[in-house]
């Protein structure tokens, strides 16, 4: 379920610069399809991660994947762009519950010492997808079109529906919020009151903005600027997402080994080195922009289950809210980078350096903050 979002995010990517001239639009109208469903993710994330603590965690997640595959369907049947943003709007609605919950899941099954590595696999697994879906994507898209992408998507949809007809309840009913519903979502506001643990998550969450901004542009600094193929800029985002993978098993490596202060401090002067070489050379050549962005790939990708590990660990309750404040502010802040990272920057190489540069500085601002205040967070500062 982990893999859905970048698969639903990826796949039609190669597709996007032509799509523009498909449906006779611009190209800020096309990345609406892109902007809208991480935006709305987002709230389905905010909106089901409580729920799920009021109703199971089995329950939410038939109908998020029932969703999910449906208006795939819809979107693969989309006659205009209008209709194609609305059908992906509610797709991400499904997306949005679908990562809130297998979340949550993972702390309602694992203790601490497990919870970790497990998180770390789950983040590994899910750049398994935005490696393989460009290449498949391109592929599909030369064969039979880009609605063919959204096809895939809904069965791949529909399956993770009959996966989860096989799971057991993590979440026992003795266990679950007994008040009403507007109270299972003012529990979002207990656990966004604890200060150590929001401080931390937007420290954290701020990279996921420029990481974000790449994924909107990226096709548009291949395809457009550095004149690749779609296939072969499947190619080179393909590596990139390879990258991905590292984070995740540098993170259980070093995990016991190295201070989780340490680690944070040297992802955050990573992230900003590479906003300086991005501005400097990534508009040489095209292999110069993907080595300039690398590192941060793979530091971002670490930073992901590291700051999650340590902010559930925070919440021995409210569990679903505490997933859905996670996964929500990485979210939005990831919907903010993609639409700067579209603005008319005059070069795409120039403002993605720029906005790398900008939210790593508010990152080392909030971390600077957690160290100087008196903020308590379980795992960094005892």
């Amino acid at each position: 379920m982990n893999m859905i979002v970048p698969l639903s995010l990826d796949m039609y990517l190669p597709a996007v610069p032509q799509m523009a001239k498909i449906f006779s639009t611009n190209e800020s109208t096309v990345n609406l399809t892109l902007v809208g469903f991480f935006f709305f993710m987002a709230v389905g994330i905010l909106l089901f991660g409580p729920l799920s603590d009021k109703y199971g965690r089995k329950p939410l997640l038939l109908g998020g994947t029932l969703v999910y595959a449906a208006f795939s369907a819809a979107c693969a049947l989309a006659p205009s762009i209008g209709v194609l943003i609305g059908a992906r709007i509610v797709q991400s609605l499904g997306a949005g519950c679908m990562m809130a919950v297998s979340t949550a899941m993972i702390k309602d099954c694992f203790e601490e010492k497990q919870r970790n590595t497990i998180l770390a696999v789950v983040q590994a697994m899910s750049v398994i997808a935005p490696m393989v879906a460009p290449v498949l994507g391109a592929w599909v898209v030369t064969l039979s079109g880009w609605r063919t992408t959204f096809w895939i998507l809904a069965v791949l949809g529909a399956l993770c529906f009959l996966a989860v007809l096989a799971l057991q309840e993590t979440l026992p009913g003795e266990e679950r919020f007994t008040g009403r519903i507007i109270g299972t979502l003012g529990r979002l506001l207990e656990v966004g009151k604890n200060k150590g643990f929001t401080t931390f998550l937007l420290s954290a969450a701020m990279l996921s903005a420029p990481y974000m901004a790449y994924v909107s542009v990226c096709s548009y600094i291949y395809i457009n600027y550095f004149s690749l193929s779609e296939t072969t800029y499947s190619y080179y985002f393909a590596v990139n997402s390879a990258a991905a993978i590292l984070g995740p098993i540098c993170y259980i490596k070093v995990s016991k080994k190295i201070n989780p202060n340490v680690m944070m401090s040297a992802c955050v002067i990573i992230a900003l080195i590479c906003g300086g070489l991005l501005l400097g050379f990534g508009w040489m050549a095209p292999i110069a922009f993907l080595l300039c962005f690398l590192p941060f790939t793979i530091v971002e990708s670490a930073v992901r289950p590291f700051s999650t590990a340590i902010l559930l660990n925070q919440q021995e309750q409210d569990t679903g809210s505490a997933s859905s404040l996670i996964n929500f502010t990485h979210t939005v802040l990831g919907s903010v980078g993609m639409l700067l990272g579209t603005l008319n920057w005059g070069s795409y190489i120039s403002g993605l350096g720029i906005l790398l540069i900008g939210f790593s500085v508010i990152s080392l601002g909030m971390w600077v903050l957690i160290h100087k205040s008196s903020m308590a967070v379980k795992g960094l500062n005892g």
